[in-house]
């Protein structure tokens, strides 16, 4: 997993010398980016004296975090308070400072800032591991560390420092994805990855349960059933797969459903290696009958870049997929039909035309279907809830577990009904 790293890391610490005024920068890496040398004529990164009285704040703000934009920079930290009759000025303040690109997401380097914090704190609490450093700045061991932890934080994204005999510094830098789509019961979670070599015992026992059956045709619903898990915490186990891009979600695939080309179908035309994946994703595999593999031996052959693209195109909105296949039965004998539509989903080049019903009279939602003897039929009660144009006829298949058929008799019965197709 790839993402942003450190732009730099510098350690500051306030000074407990009575003779030095004010907060200072101990140690800083690399050397001279934030406080330059006397005698050198390199550009510091941040002004330091403009930041102090933020990173080493009062003591009222400490044992906060902290967060700055500064320049093209922006800076975290912890700052930490320890008051004690031991130090000069009874108290000793200091604070492990991040600085990273003005751009990059600080959310995964907020925990280190404040792992930092905690480590420290107890460092010095149990043996003044930084006040009674006395190496001259960035020199010594805390130095040393610094220097470690950003070169490990940059090159790998994670860390693992002893210290001494009793204490090591971990640390590991997780990514943060963009939030993912909320996961419906008639999604179908398809996997990206070979979900059965990430598993072991430890896993949550749901995952354990829900991954035989993801396998691009069931629901997440459906999913939920054969396994006899809980609905609530099979959609949180997908959520979790999606947002870590081990799952992407489809549509329910249908022959009576319809597909039309987006504008990201030219991408695929230009693209022969597309459509070579293409090619190999969606040819059936070899039957063992020797009949019937001479008779689509032929279509194999001539199922090229250019067939592809025109069997896609082919594809138009009021078409059904079934329809689509009676048209091109020479060639159909040689693909998956679910694996040639879901290709084009994934890539994007392909969208799926749902179906809505909407209720055109106004109070057709006040009225209410009754058997001969006046009961209220429940399943009416139900579909009201979903003629408002905004639920697909998938989820409303999915939510009330009947067919299309079924549902198409129903919104009959219910009376004026308007269906729509988008």
């Amino acid at each position: 997993m790839s993402m942003k790293v450190v732009r730099a890391l510098y350690p500051m610490l306030s000074s407990t010398d009575l003779a030095i005024p004010g907060p200072k920068v101990v140690h800083q890496v690399p050397t001279n980016s934030i406080v330059p040398a006397p005698n050198t004529t390199s550009q510091s990164l941040i002004h330091f004296p403009s930041v102090a009285s933020i990173v080493i704040p009062r003591q009222t703000f400490c044992s906060l975090p902290i967060a700055l934009l500064h320049s093209r920079y922006r800076i975290l930290g912890h700052p930490i308070c320890l008051a004690s009759p031991s130090y000069p000025r009874n108290e000793f303040i200091f604070n492990f400072c991040l600085v990273l690109s003005r751009h990059t997401d600080p959310t995964a380097y907020a925990s280190v800032a404040n792992k930092l914090a905690i480590l420290f704190k107890h460092l010095e609490e149990t043996s003044q591991f930084l006040s009674q450093d006395t190496s001259a700045p960035n020199t010594g061991k805390v130095y040393a560390l610094c220097e470690i932890l950003l070169e490990d934080l940059n090159n790998y994204c994670e860390c693992m420092i002893p210290i001494d005999a009793s204490n090591t510094l971990n640390i590991k830098l997780f990514p943060i994805y963009p939030q993912p789509p909320p996961v419906c019961p008639h999604h179908v979670p398809l996997s990206t990855v070979r979900l059965g070599s990430l598993t072991d015992s430890n896993w949550d026992l749901t995952m354990l349960l829900i991954l035989p059956h993801i396998d691009g045709v069931n629901s997440v619903k459906q999913i939920a059933l054969h396994a006899d898990a809980d609905y609530k915490l099979v959609r949180k186990a997908i959520e979790h797969l999606l947002y870590y891009g081990c799952v992407t979600l489809l549509d329910i695939f249908s022959f009576k459903a319809s597909y039309a080309p987006t504008a990201e179908i030219g991408a695929f035309v230009t693209n022969p290696e597309v459509q070579e994946e293409c090619r190999r994703y969606i040819l059936l595999p070899e039957t063992g009958f020797r009949e019937l593999e001479a008779s689509t031996k032929e279509e194999k052959e001539t199922l090229d870049g250019t067939k592809l693209v025109e069997l896609y195109c082919s594809l138009r909105e009021g078409q059904s997929v079934k329809s689509w296949c009676m048209e091109h039965a020479d060639v159909v004998m040689a693909v998956d039909v679910r694996r040639f539509i879901t290709f084009g989903v994934i890539k994007g080049f392909l969208y799926r035309i749902h179906k809505y019903a909407i209720a055109i009279s106004p109070t057709l939602s006040s009225k209410v279907a009754r058997d001969p003897k006046g009961r209220t039929k429940g399943w009416e009660l139900e579909l009201k809830g979903y003629l408002d144009g905004n639920h697909c006829f998938d989820e409303i298949c999915t939510e009330l577990m009947i067919n299309e058929r079924e549902l198409l008799e129903k919104l009959k019965e219910v009376g004026d009904v308007q269906i729509v197709q988008k």
